[in-house]
């Protein structure tokens, strides 16, 4: 994997640079990243998974991304989808982690504003942390058996009245410690925060193949966002046989 975009520093990238070269600001007393990976004309998934668009390069930027994550933000569809069971990092990544100060794992947050989630699903029986459930009001008073239920092997976060708020979502992690949020979609997740002002950067991984007119884009249900379309400033470009690994950091007046 080689740097593009400054020539000088064109050669292979070795983890702990990848690391620092990814690295959410110091300052920052809050970073929101999405992370997505999109054919060349714009499908986000083949066959319904966003896998099938992956290459080795986009899952080792994905792994160090989830390594150096306080959370991981996820909607439900894409743990439905994408399978989400069992432990998310390796040995290597949760030593690092525990090296640098860190829990072995991060925290895994599942936004569902409907709660259509199975509590004896591998998610939660393989789960290496206590999920994080975000949800609505509405959702928990709609079926307040199944709210407990899952009450029983997650926390289940509150976050809006009939709609998953971001805002309140941020909130709520920040007040369990959380600075470094990396979301890993689907696009109505990135969507919401995106139409929220409620991003700080966007990982894109573009994949070298024509996906065909099918198939959703990786920003989804944010038509009528006062906020968009939203200024990106472009940090850096990585490359991997023929893989553009892209960091775009949000731009604010």
């Amino acid at each position: 994997m080689r740097r593009l975009d400054r020539p000088a520093t064109a050669g292979e990238q070795n983890d702990d640079q990848l690391l620092r070269l990814y690295a959410a600001p110091a300052e920052a007393e809050r970073w929101v990243r999405m992370m997505f990976v999109s054919s060349v004309d714009g499908a986000a998934a083949l066959e319904d998974r966003s896998g099938g668009l992956g290459s080795a390069a986009d899952r080792r930027v994905f792994d160090l991304a989830r390594r150096d994550a306080d959370v991981i933000l996820v909607g439900a569809g894409t743990v439905r989808a994408e399978g989400y069971e069992g432990e998310l990092l390796d040995s290597a990544a949760r030593r690092w982690r525990l090296e640098h100060g860190m829990s072995a794992h991060p925290d895994v947050a599942v936004v569902s504003g409907t709660l259509g989630l199975d509590p004896d699903s591998a998610f939660f029986t393989q789960a290496p942390v206590r999920p994080l459930i975000v949800t609505t009001h509405a959702a928990c008073a709609a079926d307040p058996e199944h709210a407990d239920r899952l009450a029983e092997v997650a926390d289940v976060l509150r976050c809006g009245r009939q709609q998953v708020d971001p805002v309140a979502v941020l909130r709520n992690l920040g007040e369990r410690g959380h600075r470094v949020i990396h979301g890993e979609g689907g696009p109505a997740l990135f969507g919401a925060f995106a139409a929220a002002d409620a991003v700080d950067e966007l990982q894109l991984s573009l994949s070298p193949l024509l996906a065909g007119p099918e198939g959703p884009r990786i920003l989804g249900g944010a038509a009528e966002a006062s906020v968009l379309p939203t200024s990106l400033r472009l940090a850096h470009v990585l490359e991997e046989n023929s893989m553009l690994l892209l960091r775009y950091l949000v731009e604010r007046s």
